[in-house]
C-alpha cells in the first residue's frame, strides 16, 4: 500500500443519535487502525458536500450502515441516487454488506450501478452464485469477512472487568430478544428453541440459570461482558437465514400475514407465504457473540454449524446435535463441569490472544485487498 498516507471516503446512513458499541466499533474501525486520513460522510440528511470533490480520495467504502437500509427498498432506491455522482471519484469503491439474504436484487444492482470492484461478503462462498447472481464476478472481487471483530476497547473492558475477580455464579446465561421472526426460516427459530430446551432442562440437573427471550431483559454495553464473566456457560447458534428473500416480498408477505393471523405457529405462516423456500438457502456465520465469549472465558454450548472454520465443536465449545437428541450429555458435561478450563483456555488463546479476529486484522485485509499499492 506505500508509506503514504492515503484518503478514505466511508459513506453511511444513520438517522439515531446513539447506536450499540458493537456498531461503532465496526463503523470507526478504519479511522481506529488504517493509519490513513477517513472521512466519514452520513448521507442520512444531506447530500453530498463540496469538500468531497477537493480531497483526491484513494477509496470509497460503502458501509454496512449504508448497505443494509435496504429493509426499506424504496428509502435504499433513493439512497443509492443521492450517491449516484461518488461514481465520479477516480477512486476504487467497495461494499460492506451484511443480512445478505433481504432484497439482494437491488444490492447487485447498487454493486454493478455504483461499479464497486469488492464487496466484502460475511454470507459463505457456497452461496455466493445465489445472492450475487447478476454481478459480473470478472470486474467484482468478493471476500469473506466476519459479521464483526474485537475491538481493543472490548479487550480492555473485559480485561479490567475480569480483575475484579467476579464470581461465575450463573451455571448458564443466554439472552435473546424475543419471537423470531419467520423470515428468518427454522434457523431463526434455533435461538428460541434452544433457551427453551435448557430452561426446561437444565434446573432438573441442579444447574443454576439465567436465561430470557424476552426483549425487556436485554443486556447492553459493559453490562453484557459482566454477564457473560458471571456465567461458567452460555449458549447459542450459528448467525444466519435459511431462506433468500431476493426481492423482499417474502418479508412484505410475512408482515402482512402476521399482522392478521399474530397467533399462527411457524408452518402455517411458511404455507401461507413462502411454502417449499425454507432450506433451500444457506446463510451461517459466526457472530460477535461467540467472539465475546472466547474473551470472557465463558465456555460456549453451540448447535452443530461451521462457525466460519474458527471454532471447532470438542475442541473451542460443546457441541449440540441440531435435532438437540445428545442433550443428556451435553447436560452431564455442563453439570460436572470438568473441561470448561481447558477449552475456554484453547478458545482465548486461538481466538483472541492470536489477534486473527480482531479489528486491526480485519482493516488490514480489506485494504490489502482494495488499494493499490
Amino acid at each position: 500500500m506505500g508509506d503514504r498516507k492515503k484518503n478514505i471516503l466511508l459513506v453511511y446512513f444513520c438517522a439515531t443519535p446513539r447506536l450499540r458499541p458493537t456498531t461503532l466499533s465496526h463503523l470507526y474501525c478504519f479511522r481506529d487502525y488504517s493509519g490513513h486520513r477517513c472521512h466519514y460522510l452520513n448521507v442520512a440528511f444531506s447530500g453530498i458536500p463540496k469538500l468531497v470533490w477537493r480531497i483526491p480520495f484513494d477509496l470509497v467504502i460503502f458501509d454496512t450502515l449504508f448497505l443494509c437500509t435496504r429493509w426499506n427498498r424504496e428509502g435504499f432506491k433513493r439512497l443509492a441516487e443521492k450517491v449516484t455522482p461518488l461514481k465520479k471519484l477516480d477512486a476504487p469503491k467497495i461494499g460492506l454488506p451484511q443480512d445478505e439474504f433481504i432484497s439482494t436484487d437491488i444490492l447487485c444492482d447498487f454493486v454493478n450501478g455504483m461499479g464497486l470492484t469488492a464487496v466484502f461478503s460475511v454470507a459463505p462462498e457456497s452461496e455466493w452464485p445465489n445472492i450475487y447472481d447478476t454481478v459480473d464476478r470478472e470486474k467484482v472481487r468478493l471476500h469473506r469477512v466476519l459479521t464483526g471483530y474485537l475491538s481493543r476497547r472490548t479487550l480492555s473492558t473485559i480485561d479490567r472487568l475480569a480483575a475484579k475477580g467476579l464470581p461465575r455464579r450463573i451455571g448458564v446465561g443466554y439472552r435473546t430478544a424475543g419471537r423470531p421472526y419467520a423470515w428468518f426460516g427454522r434457523h431463526g427459530f434455533l435461538k428460541q428453541d434452544i433457551a427453551d430446551l435448557f430452561l426446561e432442562e437444565a434446573p432438573l440437573r441442579g444447574i443454576p440459570i439465567d436465561i430470557s427471550t424476552a426483549n425487556r431483559d436485554t443486556i447492553l454495553g459493559n453490562d453484557w461482558y459482566r454477564f457473560l464473566l458471571s456465567c461458567r456457560y452460555t449458549i447459542g447458534v450459528e448467525g444466519g437465514t435459511s431462506i433468500l428473500d431476493r426481492d423482499g416480498s417474502i418479508h412484505e408477505r410475512t408482515l402482512a400475514y402476521v399482522r392478521e393471523h399474530p397467533e399462527a405457529s411457524f408452518s402455517e405462516i411458511e404455507a401461507a407465504c413462502f411454502p417449499g423456500l425454507d432450506g433451500s438457502f444457506g446463510l451461517s456465520a459466526i457472530s460477535p457473540r461467540h467472539l465475546e465469549a472466547c474473551a470472557t472465558r465463558t465456555c460456549q454450548v453451540l448447535t452443530e454449524g461451521a462457525y466460519n472454520g474458527i471454532l471447532s465443536p470438542g475442541v473451542h465449545y460443546i457441541e449440540l446435535r441440531r435435532d438437540f437428541s445428545n442433550i443428556e450429555e451435553v447436560l452431564e458435561l455442563v453439570a460436572s463441569d470438568r473441561l470448561r478450563e481447558e477449552m475456554t483456555g484453547r478458545a482465548h488463546d486461538e481466538v483472541v490472544a492470536s489477534g486473527k479476529y480482531s479489528y486491526e486484522a480485519f482493516v488490514r485485509f480489506v485494504l490489502q485487498n482494495s488499494l493499490s499499492a
